[in-house]
């Protein structure tokens, strides 16, 4: 069989500041892969701080190890540097978008490649996706919290990385990890509805047939389960997590479920 060849694009800064917290830069080749590929680029664009660097050795430390790690991980690492400035006020501001060198390079990279897979929820770069697919390339995007509508319409397929299994470390070491997936189905007048969740890394390995019933969920911030509060888990896509239990013939059914409040900077 041959496979695609692919390129990987991550704007690192987006996918943290958005919930991407420790992410694993090894499943993100994987999930590429996974598509049908072989990645024969892998960029990562990444954010540095040279002046609090120079200043503060445990924090460049800290930043080095953590570049070091993505290296490890096969990805090209390209540096954006912050860059500060005073406004009208005369506030310091402290900027740095990885956006445009990310956009630059998928444009120069791409003629070598099949698919593109992009890390950011930026819609800046709808233009972008449109232009990689007037030349014919697949465009699949991976994202965490406060994604372009846009963005995810244009792309060919979205990978919430809050659902993409072994990205995110899930509970604690020697814990059974808990689920996370996205309700699909409700029925608001008797409670109930399905989810959908990730079983694999593929565009299809997904199951779209875990129950949930309203007396196994609760709101995080304490307030009483209704169920119309149930049905708009819904209708707004939240990210919930629970644990699961085995029905009669393999059937799911969600337990313990929860919204899930990512962590965003």
């Amino acid at each position: 069989m041959t496979l695609l060849k692919a390129g990987i694009f991550l704007d690192v800064e987006n996918l943290v500041r958005c919930g991407g917290w420790g992410v694993r830069y090894r499943t993100i080749r994987l999930l590429a892969e996974a598509q049908g590929t072989r990645v024969v680029r892998a960029n990562a664009y990444i954010v540095i701080d040279r002046d609090r660097e120079h200043e503060d050795s445990a924090y460049h430390r800290k930043k080095q190890e953590y570049r070091d790690a993505v290296r490890r991980a096969g990805f090209h690492v390209s540096l954006k540097d912050v860059r500060r400035y005073h406004n009208s006020d005369g506030e310091v501001i402290v900027k740095a978008s990885a956006d445009i060198d990310l956009a630059v390079d998928a444009l120069m990279q791409c003629k070598e490649l099949d698919y593109v897979l992009l890390g950011s929820g930026d819609g800046d770069l709808v233009r972008v996706v449109e232009a990689l697919q007037s030349q014919g390339k697949r465009v699949d995007l991976l994202s965490f919290s406060n994604t372009s509508e846009a963005l995810r319409r244009t792309v060919d397929a979205h990978f919430s990385g809050y659902l993409v299994p072994d990205l995110q470390p899930l509970g604690q070491d020697g814990e059974k990890p808990r689920q996370r997936g996205i309700m699909h189905w409700v029925n608001e007048e008797k409670g109930f509805g399905f989810l959908t969740i990730r079983t694999g890394l593929g565009a299809e390995d997904v199951r779209e047939d875990v129950f949930i019933h309203i007396n196994d969920f609760e709101h995080a911030d304490g307030h009483s389960v209704t169920n119309k509060s149930f049905a708009s888990l819904k209708t707004y896509q939240r990210i919930l997590e629970f644990d699961t239990e085995e029905q009669e013939e393999g059937k799911l059914k969600a337990v313990r479920m929860i919204e899930f409040q990512p962590e965003l900077d």
